[in-house]
Protein backbone atom coordinates (compact mmCIF):
# COMPACT_ATOMS: atom_id res chain seq x y z
CA UNK A 1 0.00 0.00 0.00
CA UNK A 2 2.76 2.36 0.68
CA UNK A 3 4.01 1.61 -2.89
CA UNK A 4 1.25 2.58 -4.65
CA UNK A 5 0.23 5.88 -2.14
CA UNK A 6 3.98 6.73 -3.17
CA UNK A 7 3.44 6.53 -6.97
CA UNK A 8 -0.19 8.58 -6.32
CA UNK A 9 1.85 10.98 -5.19
CA UNK A 10 4.87 11.12 -8.03
CA UNK A 11 1.65 11.30 -10.11
CA UNK A 12 0.00 14.26 -8.43
CA UNK A 13 3.63 16.48 -8.46
CA UNK A 14 3.73 15.47 -12.40
CA UNK A 15 0.52 16.64 -12.70
CA UNK A 16 1.80 20.07 -11.69
CA UNK A 17 1.65 19.78 -7.67
CA UNK A 18 4.94 19.79 -6.98
CA UNK A 19 4.49 21.55 -3.26
CA UNK A 20 3.07 18.06 -1.95
CA UNK A 21 6.38 16.58 -1.31
CA UNK A 22 6.65 19.47 1.66
CA UNK A 23 3.37 18.17 3.18
CA UNK A 24 4.70 14.59 3.47
CA UNK A 25 1.64 12.93 2.13
CA UNK A 26 -1.83 12.11 4.27
CA UNK A 27 -2.07 11.92 8.05
CA UNK A 28 -1.39 8.18 9.50
CA UNK A 29 -3.25 7.11 13.03
CA UNK A 30 -0.91 8.21 15.61
CA UNK A 31 1.18 6.01 17.78
CA UNK A 32 0.57 4.77 21.28
CA UNK A 33 2.87 5.47 24.12
CA UNK A 34 4.47 2.62 25.69
CA UNK A 35 2.69 1.24 28.41
CA UNK A 36 -0.96 2.68 27.56
CA UNK A 37 -1.88 0.86 24.48
CA UNK A 38 -5.48 1.96 23.30
CA UNK A 39 -7.90 -0.35 23.76
CA UNK A 40 -11.87 0.68 22.49
CA UNK A 41 -12.80 0.13 26.48
CA UNK A 42 -10.25 2.48 27.56
CA UNK A 43 -11.34 5.18 24.64
CA UNK A 44 -14.49 4.81 26.19
CA UNK A 45 -13.51 4.97 29.24
CA UNK A 46 -11.76 8.47 28.28
CA UNK A 47 -14.59 9.85 26.02
CA UNK A 48 -16.71 9.39 29.36
CA UNK A 49 -14.55 11.25 31.62
CA UNK A 50 -13.45 13.79 29.18
CA UNK A 51 -17.10 14.84 28.44
CA UNK A 52 -18.06 14.47 32.16
CA UNK A 53 -18.07 18.22 34.13
CA UNK A 54 -18.27 16.13 37.52
CA UNK A 55 -14.24 16.03 36.50
CA UNK A 56 -14.71 19.70 38.10
CA UNK A 57 -15.07 20.79 41.40
CA UNK A 58 -18.43 22.81 40.80
CA UNK A 59 -19.60 20.23 37.98
CA UNK A 60 -19.70 23.29 35.30
CA UNK A 61 -16.57 22.61 33.58
CA UNK A 62 -15.37 19.00 31.83
CA UNK A 63 -12.45 19.27 29.21
CA UNK A 64 -14.86 19.41 26.10
CA UNK A 65 -16.03 22.26 27.17
CA UNK A 66 -12.71 23.76 26.15
CA UNK A 67 -12.50 21.59 23.01
CA UNK A 68 -16.10 21.57 21.56
CA UNK A 69 -15.49 19.14 18.14
CA UNK A 70 -17.53 21.74 15.49
CA UNK A 71 -15.03 24.38 16.99
CA UNK A 72 -12.17 21.94 15.99
CA UNK A 73 -11.24 21.14 19.35
CA UNK A 74 -10.69 24.66 20.75
CA UNK A 75 -12.88 26.78 22.87
CA UNK A 76 -16.10 28.97 20.56
CA UNK A 77 -17.18 30.38 23.89
CA UNK A 78 -13.60 32.54 23.13
CA UNK A 79 -14.88 36.09 21.76
CA UNK A 80 -12.68 39.14 21.28
CA UNK A 81 -14.39 41.66 22.99
CA UNK A 82 -16.92 39.55 25.32
CA UNK A 83 -15.97 40.07 29.27
CA UNK A 84 -17.19 36.55 29.52
CA UNK A 85 -14.05 35.35 27.70
CA UNK A 86 -11.71 38.27 28.55
CA UNK A 87 -8.66 38.14 30.55
CA UNK A 88 -6.79 41.39 31.77
CA UNK A 89 -3.58 39.68 30.11
CA UNK A 90 0.01 40.58 32.52
CA UNK A 91 -1.18 44.06 33.47
CA UNK A 92 -4.27 42.87 35.41
CA UNK A 93 -5.96 46.08 33.76
CA UNK A 94 -9.11 45.21 31.61
CA UNK A 95 -9.84 47.10 28.37
CA UNK A 96 -6.45 47.69 27.27
CA UNK A 97 -4.12 46.20 24.16
CA UNK A 98 -3.56 43.86 27.18
CA UNK A 99 -6.21 41.55 27.22
CA UNK A 100 -6.25 38.19 26.03
CA UNK A 101 -9.21 36.47 24.96
CA UNK A 102 -9.69 33.12 26.90
CA UNK A 103 -11.54 30.30 28.19
CA UNK A 104 -13.91 31.19 31.16
CA UNK A 105 -13.22 28.25 33.93
CA UNK A 106 -14.65 28.13 37.48
CA UNK A 107 -15.41 31.01 40.11
CA UNK A 108 -12.68 31.16 42.33
CA UNK A 109 -13.97 28.83 45.90
CA UNK A 110 -12.60 27.05 48.37
CA UNK A 111 -12.62 23.03 48.99
CA UNK A 112 -16.07 23.62 51.59
CA UNK A 113 -17.75 24.72 48.15
CA UNK A 114 -18.07 28.97 49.39
CA UNK A 115 -16.54 31.81 46.44
CA UNK A 116 -13.95 33.63 46.95
CA UNK A 117 -14.02 36.82 45.72
CA UNK A 118 -11.19 37.38 42.46
CA UNK A 119 -9.02 40.61 42.31
CA UNK A 120 -10.02 40.63 38.43
CA UNK A 121 -13.02 38.19 37.92
CA UNK A 122 -14.64 38.68 41.68
CA UNK A 123 -17.49 35.76 41.54
CA UNK A 124 -17.65 35.45 37.42
CA UNK A 125 -15.85 32.22 36.10
CA UNK A 126 -12.15 33.09 36.19
CA UNK A 127 -10.94 33.42 32.29
CA UNK A 128 -7.65 31.52 31.06
CA UNK A 129 -4.59 33.75 30.04
CA UNK A 130 -4.32 31.86 26.59
CA UNK A 131 -6.72 30.68 23.95
CA UNK A 132 -7.61 27.06 24.13
CA UNK A 133 -5.17 24.75 21.85
CA UNK A 134 -7.17 22.24 19.49
CA UNK A 135 -7.18 18.63 20.90
CA UNK A 136 -7.78 17.45 17.41
CA UNK A 137 -4.58 15.95 16.67
CA UNK A 138 -2.83 17.01 19.20
CA UNK A 139 -1.85 13.29 19.66
CA UNK A 140 1.24 13.75 17.31
CA UNK A 141 2.99 16.38 19.75
CA UNK A 142 5.89 15.57 22.09
CA UNK A 143 4.79 18.45 23.84
CA UNK A 144 2.06 20.20 24.75
CA UNK A 145 0.57 23.64 25.83
CA UNK A 146 1.38 26.87 24.31
CA UNK A 147 4.44 26.54 26.36
CA UNK A 148 5.29 22.99 26.55
CA UNK A 149 4.63 22.46 30.06
CA UNK A 150 3.69 19.37 29.42
CA UNK A 151 6.29 16.87 28.16
CA UNK A 152 6.11 13.33 26.76
CA UNK A 153 7.10 11.97 30.09
CA UNK A 154 4.31 11.07 32.60
CA UNK A 155 4.64 10.82 36.64
CA UNK A 156 1.89 9.81 38.59
CA UNK A 157 0.07 13.34 39.83
CA UNK A 158 0.04 12.06 43.22
CA UNK A 159 3.37 9.58 43.80
CA UNK A 160 5.54 11.16 41.09
CA UNK A 161 6.01 7.72 40.02
CA UNK A 162 6.98 7.27 36.47
CA UNK A 163 4.48 5.78 34.42
CA UNK A 164 5.51 6.21 31.33
CA UNK A 165 8.78 7.61 29.82
CA UNK A 166 8.47 8.97 26.35
CA UNK A 167 5.01 9.56 23.81
CA UNK A 168 2.69 10.33 26.83
CA UNK A 169 2.53 14.53 26.39
CA UNK A 170 -1.21 13.96 26.29
CA UNK A 171 -0.97 11.85 29.79
CA UNK A 172 0.77 15.06 31.20
CA UNK A 173 -1.20 17.40 29.46
CA UNK A 174 -4.75 16.04 31.38
CA UNK A 175 -3.15 15.93 34.50
CA UNK A 176 -3.14 20.06 34.83
CA UNK A 177 -6.23 21.17 33.92
CA UNK A 178 -8.69 19.28 36.71
CA UNK A 179 -6.58 20.70 40.00
CA UNK A 180 -6.23 24.32 38.15
CA UNK A 181 -7.62 26.83 40.09
CA UNK A 182 -8.78 28.60 37.29
CA UNK A 183 -9.99 25.83 34.80
CA UNK A 184 -11.65 23.02 36.74
CA UNK A 185 -10.89 23.02 40.70
CA UNK A 186 -11.51 24.72 43.83
CA UNK A 187 -7.94 26.15 45.13
CA UNK A 188 -5.79 23.73 46.67
CA UNK A 189 -7.98 20.85 44.63
CA UNK A 190 -5.59 17.57 44.77
CA UNK A 191 -5.60 15.03 42.67
CA UNK A 192 -7.23 12.07 45.48
CA UNK A 193 -10.26 14.70 45.46
CA UNK A 194 -10.55 14.39 41.44
CA UNK A 195 -10.42 10.65 41.76
CA UNK A 196 -12.59 10.60 44.50
CA UNK A 197 -15.13 13.02 42.96
CA UNK A 198 -14.93 10.79 39.87
CA UNK A 199 -15.46 7.61 41.65
CA UNK A 200 -18.38 8.96 43.76
CA UNK A 201 -20.26 9.95 40.47
CA UNK A 202 -22.24 8.39 38.11
CA UNK A 203 -20.61 8.73 34.69
CA UNK A 204 -22.36 11.92 32.97
CA UNK A 205 -25.02 11.87 35.17
CA UNK A 206 -25.19 16.03 33.92
CA UNK A 207 -24.96 15.42 30.16
CA UNK A 208 -28.20 14.30 27.68
CA UNK A 209 -27.62 13.47 24.31
CA UNK A 210 -25.08 10.37 24.84
CA UNK A 211 -24.03 9.13 21.87
CA UNK A 212 -25.06 6.01 21.43
CA UNK A 213 -22.33 3.74 21.15
CA UNK A 214 -20.91 5.34 24.75
CA UNK A 215 -24.34 4.77 26.35
CA UNK A 216 -24.91 1.54 25.20
CA UNK A 217 -21.18 0.95 26.87
CA UNK A 218 -21.95 2.25 30.19
CA UNK A 219 -25.24 0.54 30.23
CA UNK A 220 -25.93 2.35 33.71
CA UNK A 221 -22.39 0.89 35.19
CA UNK A 222 -20.52 3.37 38.10
CA UNK A 223 -16.97 4.25 37.10
CA UNK A 224 -15.57 1.46 38.96
CA UNK A 225 -16.93 -1.03 36.56
CA UNK A 226 -15.76 1.30 34.00
CA UNK A 227 -12.12 1.12 35.08
CA UNK A 228 -12.37 -2.72 35.91
CA UNK A 229 -13.03 -3.11 31.96
CA UNK A 230 -10.40 -0.64 30.91
CA UNK A 231 -8.07 -1.23 33.04
CA UNK A 232 -8.77 -4.85 34.88
CA UNK A 233 -9.25 -3.92 38.23
CA UNK A 234 -12.19 -1.56 39.98
CA UNK A 235 -9.44 1.31 40.74
CA UNK A 236 -10.16 5.21 40.10
CA UNK A 237 -6.73 6.17 40.03
CA UNK A 238 -5.22 9.42 38.86
CA UNK A 239 -2.87 7.69 36.86
CA UNK A 240 -5.84 5.76 34.93
CA UNK A 241 -8.10 9.20 34.65
CA UNK A 242 -5.21 10.76 32.63
CA UNK A 243 -4.20 7.76 30.52
CA UNK A 244 -8.19 6.54 29.82
CA UNK A 245 -8.69 10.40 29.10
CA UNK A 246 -5.22 10.44 26.52
CA UNK A 247 -6.46 6.88 24.79
CA UNK A 248 -9.53 8.90 23.79
CA UNK A 249 -7.96 11.93 22.55
CA UNK A 250 -5.78 9.30 20.27
CA UNK A 251 -8.44 8.80 18.32
CA UNK A 252 -9.62 12.46 17.40
CA UNK A 253 -7.24 13.08 14.39
CA UNK A 254 -8.56 14.26 11.33
CA UNK A 255 -7.67 12.23 8.55
CA UNK A 256 -10.90 12.71 5.99
CA UNK A 257 -10.35 15.96 4.75
CA UNK A 258 -10.32 17.42 1.13
CA UNK A 259 -6.52 17.89 1.64
CA UNK A 260 -6.01 14.07 2.27
CA UNK A 261 -7.81 13.31 -1.04
CA UNK A 262 -5.17 15.70 -2.37
CA UNK A 263 -2.49 14.54 -0.77
CA UNK A 264 -3.23 10.94 -2.11
CA UNK A 265 -3.58 11.82 -5.69
CA UNK A 266 -6.85 13.16 -6.64
CA UNK A 267 -6.16 16.07 -8.30
CA UNK A 268 -10.17 17.03 -7.83
CA UNK A 269 -10.65 17.42 -4.13
CA UNK A 270 -9.25 20.89 -4.47
CA UNK A 271 -10.54 24.03 -7.03
CA UNK A 272 -8.30 25.69 -8.32
CA UNK A 273 -8.12 28.73 -6.00
CA UNK A 274 -7.40 26.08 -3.15
CA UNK A 275 -4.63 24.87 -5.08
CA UNK A 276 -3.26 28.05 -6.06
CA UNK A 277 -3.65 28.46 -2.37
CA UNK A 278 -1.90 25.42 -1.56
CA UNK A 279 0.90 26.37 -4.36
CA UNK A 280 1.59 29.80 -2.81
CA UNK A 281 1.51 28.31 0.73
CA UNK A 282 4.65 25.83 0.27
CA UNK A 283 6.41 28.15 -1.89
CA UNK A 284 10.03 29.19 -0.77
CA UNK A 285 8.60 32.91 -1.21
CA UNK A 286 6.56 32.51 1.61
CA UNK A 287 7.97 29.65 3.92
CA UNK A 288 4.68 29.13 5.42
CA UNK A 289 5.36 24.96 5.43
CA UNK A 290 9.08 25.63 7.25
CA UNK A 291 6.46 25.45 10.24
CA UNK A 292 3.21 24.52 8.90
CA UNK A 293 4.31 21.68 7.02
CA UNK A 294 3.84 17.63 6.85
CA UNK A 295 0.64 15.95 7.61
CA UNK A 296 -0.33 17.37 10.68
CA UNK A 297 0.57 20.73 9.35
CA UNK A 298 2.86 21.87 11.93
CA UNK A 299 6.20 21.30 13.29
CA UNK A 300 5.28 20.85 16.57
CA UNK A 301 8.33 23.08 17.78
CA UNK A 302 8.30 27.00 19.08
CA UNK A 303 8.77 30.62 17.81
CA UNK A 304 8.05 34.04 18.85
CA UNK A 305 6.14 35.49 15.52
CA UNK A 306 5.32 38.60 17.05
CA UNK A 307 1.53 38.63 17.73
CA UNK A 308 2.50 40.24 20.96
CA UNK A 309 4.99 42.27 22.73
CA UNK A 310 7.96 39.45 23.68
CA UNK A 311 7.75 40.15 27.17
CA UNK A 312 4.06 40.03 27.70
CA UNK A 313 3.61 36.28 27.69
CA UNK A 314 6.88 34.77 27.94
CA UNK A 315 6.23 31.30 26.69
CA UNK A 316 8.46 28.33 26.38
CA UNK A 317 10.43 31.07 27.96
CA UNK A 318 8.54 30.91 31.04
CA UNK A 319 9.12 27.02 31.37
CA UNK A 320 13.07 26.88 30.55
CA UNK A 321 14.08 29.35 31.83
CA UNK A 322 16.05 30.68 28.27
CA UNK A 323 15.64 33.99 27.91
CA UNK A 324 16.47 33.11 24.19
CA UNK A 325 13.18 31.23 23.85
CA UNK A 326 10.89 34.14 25.78
CA UNK A 327 7.66 35.07 23.93
CA UNK A 328 8.16 31.15 21.97
CA UNK A 329 4.69 29.89 21.31
CA UNK A 330 3.88 26.25 19.91
CA UNK A 331 2.97 26.15 16.63
CA UNK A 332 -0.61 25.32 16.09
CA UNK A 333 -1.90 22.58 13.45
CA UNK A 334 -3.84 24.07 10.69
CA UNK A 335 -6.00 21.59 10.51
CA UNK A 336 -9.77 22.20 10.48
CA UNK A 337 -8.11 26.03 10.84
CA UNK A 338 -11.10 27.33 10.08
CA UNK A 339 -13.55 26.57 12.50
CA UNK A 340 -10.86 27.69 15.40
CA UNK A 341 -11.95 31.18 15.47
CA UNK A 342 -10.25 33.58 16.75
CA UNK A 343 -6.63 33.15 16.74
CA UNK A 344 -3.02 32.97 18.21
CA UNK A 345 -2.33 32.60 21.98
CA UNK A 346 -3.98 35.40 22.72
CA UNK A 347 -6.81 35.16 20.69
CA UNK A 348 -6.99 38.42 19.12
CA UNK A 349 -7.05 37.52 15.37
CA UNK A 350 -10.92 37.45 14.74
CA UNK A 351 -10.64 35.57 11.14
CA UNK A 352 -8.35 34.45 8.78
CA UNK A 353 -8.06 37.39 6.83
CA UNK A 354 -6.39 38.70 10.10
CA UNK A 355 -3.99 35.94 10.26
CA UNK A 356 -3.01 36.47 6.69
CA UNK A 357 -2.68 39.65 6.70
CA UNK A 358 -0.33 40.12 9.84
CA UNK A 359 1.68 37.56 8.46
CA UNK A 360 1.88 39.80 5.28
CA UNK A 361 2.75 42.79 7.26
CA UNK A 362 5.43 40.91 8.92
CA UNK A 363 3.94 40.39 12.51
CA UNK A 364 3.29 43.31 14.54
CA UNK A 365 6.12 43.21 17.16
CA UNK A 366 9.95 42.49 17.13
CA UNK A 367 12.63 40.62 19.25
CA UNK A 368 15.79 39.09 19.06
CA UNK A 369 14.66 35.59 18.66
CA UNK A 370 11.61 36.76 16.32
CA UNK A 371 11.02 33.90 13.89
CA UNK A 372 13.19 34.51 10.38
CA UNK A 373 10.58 33.62 8.27
CA UNK A 374 8.26 36.49 9.49
CA UNK A 375 8.66 39.07 7.21
CA UNK A 376 7.32 41.32 4.53
CA UNK A 377 5.43 39.05 1.89
CA UNK A 378 3.88 41.55 -0.42
CA UNK A 379 0.81 39.78 -1.23
CA UNK A 380 -1.60 40.99 -3.58
CA UNK A 381 -5.14 40.75 -2.54
CA UNK A 382 -5.93 38.13 -4.62
CA UNK A 383 -2.74 36.06 -3.32
CA UNK A 384 -4.48 36.90 -0.14
CA UNK A 385 -7.60 35.18 -1.28
CA UNK A 386 -6.16 31.70 -2.58
CA UNK A 387 -4.34 31.43 0.66
CA UNK A 388 -7.50 32.06 2.83
CA UNK A 389 -9.44 30.27 0.52
CA UNK A 390 -7.06 27.05 0.94
CA UNK A 391 -6.49 27.29 4.95
CA UNK A 392 -10.58 26.98 4.64
CA UNK A 393 -12.32 23.45 2.84
CA UNK A 394 -9.28 21.70 2.14
CA UNK A 395 -7.97 21.43 5.69
CA UNK A 396 -11.86 20.68 7.66
CA UNK A 397 -12.97 17.36 7.85
CA UNK A 398 -16.27 17.22 7.57
CA UNK A 399 -16.93 14.90 10.41
CA UNK A 400 -15.73 17.70 12.52
CA UNK A 401 -17.41 20.40 11.43
CA UNK A 402 -20.43 18.26 11.58
CA UNK A 403 -19.42 16.79 15.33
CA UNK A 404 -20.14 13.27 13.61
CA UNK A 405 -18.31 10.49 14.90
CA UNK A 406 -15.05 9.94 16.61
CA UNK A 407 -15.97 13.63 16.55
CA UNK A 408 -19.19 13.20 18.15
CA UNK A 409 -20.31 14.36 22.04
CA UNK A 410 -22.99 14.54 24.34
CA UNK A 411 -24.69 17.57 25.42
CA UNK A 412 -23.48 19.45 28.62
CA UNK A 413 -25.32 20.61 31.72
CA UNK A 414 -23.78 23.97 30.70
CA UNK A 415 -25.37 23.89 27.27
CA UNK A 416 -28.69 22.39 28.52
CA UNK A 417 -31.76 23.60 29.74
CA UNK A 418 -31.71 21.88 33.30
CA UNK A 419 -29.66 25.19 34.22
CA UNK A 420 -31.39 28.11 36.33
CA UNK A 421 -33.60 30.24 34.47
CA UNK A 422 -33.40 33.81 35.01
CA UNK A 423 -36.68 35.99 35.34
CA UNK A 424 -37.85 39.34 37.65
CA UNK A 425 -35.32 42.50 37.36
CA UNK A 426 -32.94 43.40 40.41
CA UNK A 427 -33.29 46.23 42.49
CA UNK A 428 -30.80 48.64 42.33
CA UNK A 429 -28.62 49.55 45.84
CA UNK A 430 -25.57 51.69 46.27
CA UNK A 431 -23.66 50.10 43.77
CA UNK A 432 -26.14 49.56 40.97
CA UNK A 433 -27.58 46.27 40.45
CA UNK A 434 -26.32 43.28 42.95
CA UNK A 435 -25.43 40.35 40.71
CA UNK A 436 -26.98 36.44 41.63
CA UNK A 437 -24.52 33.72 40.87
CA UNK A 438 -26.04 30.56 40.16
CA UNK A 439 -23.76 28.22 37.74
CA UNK A 440 -23.26 24.87 39.79
CA UNK A 441 -26.39 22.25 38.93
CA UNK A 442 -29.48 21.27 40.91
CA UNK A 443 -28.87 17.75 40.11
CA UNK A 444 -30.42 15.14 42.60
CA UNK A 445 -27.80 14.35 45.39
CA UNK A 446 -25.41 16.89 44.48
CA UNK A 447 -23.94 17.98 47.98
CA UNK A 448 -23.14 21.14 47.36
CA UNK A 449 -24.97 23.28 45.10
CA UNK A 450 -23.41 26.86 45.70
CA UNK A 451 -25.56 29.99 44.87
CA UNK A 452 -23.51 33.78 45.48
CA UNK A 453 -24.09 37.42 44.93
CA UNK A 454 -21.59 40.15 43.47
CA UNK A 455 -21.41 43.50 43.21
CA UNK A 456 -23.30 44.48 46.91
CA UNK A 457 -22.96 46.50 49.38
CA UNK A 458 -19.40 45.71 50.82
CA UNK A 459 -20.07 44.01 54.59
CA UNK A 460 -23.86 43.92 54.72
CA UNK A 461 -26.07 41.26 55.42
CA UNK A 462 -27.80 39.75 52.64
CA UNK A 463 -30.20 36.97 52.66
CA UNK A 464 -31.03 34.22 50.40
CA UNK A 465 -34.67 33.09 50.22
CA UNK A 466 -35.49 29.71 48.22
CA UNK A 467 -39.30 29.30 47.48
CA UNK A 468 -41.72 26.36 46.09
CA UNK A 469 -43.84 29.44 44.59
CA UNK A 470 -43.21 32.24 42.41
CA UNK A 471 -44.15 35.87 41.80
CA UNK A 472 -43.87 36.03 38.16
CA UNK A 473 -44.54 39.87 37.98
CA UNK A 474 -43.27 40.49 41.15
CA UNK A 475 -44.51 42.62 44.29
CA UNK A 476 -43.20 45.64 46.45
CA UNK A 477 -41.61 44.19 49.67
CA UNK A 478 -40.01 46.83 51.91
CA UNK A 479 -39.38 48.93 48.69
CA UNK A 480 -37.86 46.19 46.45
CA UNK A 481 -39.61 44.00 43.86
CA UNK A 482 -39.65 40.67 45.09
CA UNK A 483 -40.25 37.53 42.85
CA UNK A 484 -40.68 34.98 44.84
CA UNK A 485 -44.53 33.42 46.41
CA UNK A 486 -43.50 34.15 49.96
CA UNK A 487 -45.16 30.66 50.78
CA UNK A 488 -44.42 29.09 54.69
CA UNK A 489 -42.02 26.56 52.52
CA UNK A 490 -39.51 28.86 52.31
CA UNK A 491 -35.57 28.38 53.21
CA UNK A 492 -33.81 31.57 54.01
CA UNK A 493 -29.91 31.58 54.66
CA UNK A 494 -28.34 34.77 56.43
CA UNK A 495 -24.81 35.32 54.86
CA UNK A 496 -22.46 38.16 55.70
CA UNK A 497 -20.89 40.07 52.60
CA UNK A 498 -17.22 40.57 52.76
CA UNK A 499 -15.48 43.96 51.88
CA UNK A 500 -15.60 43.15 48.15
CA UNK A 501 -19.47 42.88 48.62
CA UNK A 502 -19.34 39.65 47.60
CA UNK A 503 -20.73 36.22 49.34
CA UNK A 504 -22.70 32.48 48.65
CA UNK A 505 -23.71 29.40 50.64
CA UNK A 506 -23.77 26.15 49.62
CA UNK A 507 -26.79 23.79 50.13
CA UNK A 508 -26.99 20.31 49.57
CA UNK A 509 -29.70 18.84 46.44
CA UNK A 510 -32.01 15.93 48.14
CA UNK A 511 -31.08 12.41 46.36
CA UNK A 512 -35.33 11.93 46.76
CA UNK A 513 -35.70 10.60 43.36
CA UNK A 514 -39.18 11.74 43.59
CA UNK A 515 -38.14 15.48 43.42
CA UNK A 516 -37.18 15.24 39.95
CA UNK A 517 -38.67 17.86 38.01
CA UNK A 518 -39.42 20.18 41.22
CA UNK A 519 -39.15 23.59 40.73
CA UNK A 520 -37.91 26.07 43.27
CA UNK A 521 -37.48 29.82 42.83
CA UNK A 522 -34.72 31.71 44.77
CA UNK A 523 -33.50 35.82 44.78
CA UNK A 524 -30.87 37.52 47.34
CA UNK A 525 -32.19 40.45 49.34
CA UNK A 526 -29.46 42.98 50.65
CA UNK A 527 -29.16 45.37 53.74
CA UNK A 528 -28.49 48.73 51.62
CA UNK A 529 -29.01 52.23 52.70
CA UNK A 530 -28.43 53.23 48.54
CA UNK A 531 -31.93 51.24 47.89
CA UNK A 532 -35.13 51.74 48.21
CA UNK A 533 -36.07 51.76 52.43
CA UNK A 534 -32.75 50.06 52.90
CA UNK A 535 -32.77 46.97 50.49
CA UNK A 536 -31.05 46.15 47.32
CA UNK A 537 -32.47 42.73 45.44
CA UNK A 538 -30.93 40.65 42.64
CA UNK A 539 -33.11 39.08 40.23
CA UNK A 540 -34.31 36.13 40.43
CA UNK A 541 -33.92 32.00 39.24
CA UNK A 542 -36.23 29.67 38.76
CA UNK A 543 -34.35 26.01 39.77
CA UNK A 544 -35.81 23.04 38.77
CA UNK A 545 -33.99 19.70 40.46
CA UNK A 546 -33.21 17.04 37.78
CA UNK A 547 -32.03 13.41 37.53
CA UNK A 548 -30.27 11.55 34.66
Amino acid sequence: MKFFASLSLLAAAAAGAAPLAAQGGGLQPPPDPPGNPTTAEKAMLGKALFWDEQLSSTRTVACGTCHAMPAGGSDPRTVIGDPRSTHPGADGVFGNANDVFGSPGVTRSAADGSYLADPAFSLSPQVTGRRSMPVINAAYARTLFWDGRASEEFRDPVTNQLLLQRMAALESQAAGPPVSDVEMAHENRDWVQVAAQIEDSAPLALASGVPTDLENWINGRAYPALFSEAFGTIAVTPGRIAMAIAAYERTLFSNQAPIDAFLNGNQNALTQQERRGFNLFNSRRLDCSLCHGGPVFTDNRFHYTGTRPQNQDLGLGGISGDPRQDGQMKTPSLRNVELRAPYFHAGDAPDLRAVVDFYNRGGDFNGQNKANAIRPLNLTQGERNDLIAFLGRPLTDPRVAAGAPPFDAPTLYSQSANRPLVYGAPTAGSLGNPVFIANEPPLLGNASMTMGVDRAQPNARAMLIIDRADNAVGSTVRGVRCFLGLTAAQMRTVVQLDAAGTGSTSTAVPGNSSLAGLTVYAQWFIEDAGGPRGVAATDARAITLFVN
